[in-house]
């Protein structure tokens, strides 16, 4: 092994474990095969604020986005607005029934707690609404190390 390839392989390495601290030690992703991690970490202290991110998933016909506002206090979901930016017609139906039906989901949940699955018929949007959470958290945390736990709004 020379030293360029051994350098290129710690990099690899310390990127990957960066990722799973980042995201908790995380779990499989939607039922679409998305990788995207699931943070289990029930001990996260996160910061108390309004967060936005965006989230993507694979439909039959299109890659759909979806963006997902949660607003956060004491590590519970207080809001949630989810805006939807359909391209093909079924994703708009899905989408409709997903944003009506999410804040009965979340709002009062533990931001730790979250793993939707199915809501109101979708279930395809609910792989953009988790992925959407995993960067939430991983800002909310990265805030309230930065923040010492203070107030904050992020978008």
């Amino acid at each position: 092994m020379n030293a360029h390839h051994a350098a290129r392989t710690g990099t690899a390495l310390l990127g990957a474990a960066g990722v799973l601290l980042l995201s908790g030690c995380t779990g499989g992703g939607a039922e679409t095969g998305d990788p995207s991690p699931v943070s289990t970490d029930a001990t996260a202290p996160y910061a108390d604020g309004t967060y936005t991110a965006e989230g993507a998933y694979q439909t039959p016909e299109t890659v759909e986005t979806i963006s997902v506002t949660l607003t956060l206090s004491d590590d519970v979901v207080t809001d949630v607005e989810v805006v939807g930016d359909p391209t093909a017609p079924e994703s708009t139906r899905y989408q409709g029934q997903f944003i009506d039906g999410i804040a009965a989901e979340v709002v009062g949940k533990k931001l730790d707690e979250l793993d939707v699955d199915r809501v109101a018929g979708s279930s395809l949007t609910s792989g953009g609404f988790n992925q959407a959470v995993v960067r939430i958290k991983e800002e909310a945390v990265i805030s309230a190390a930065d923040n010492g736990d203070a107030d904050t709004e992020t978008e």
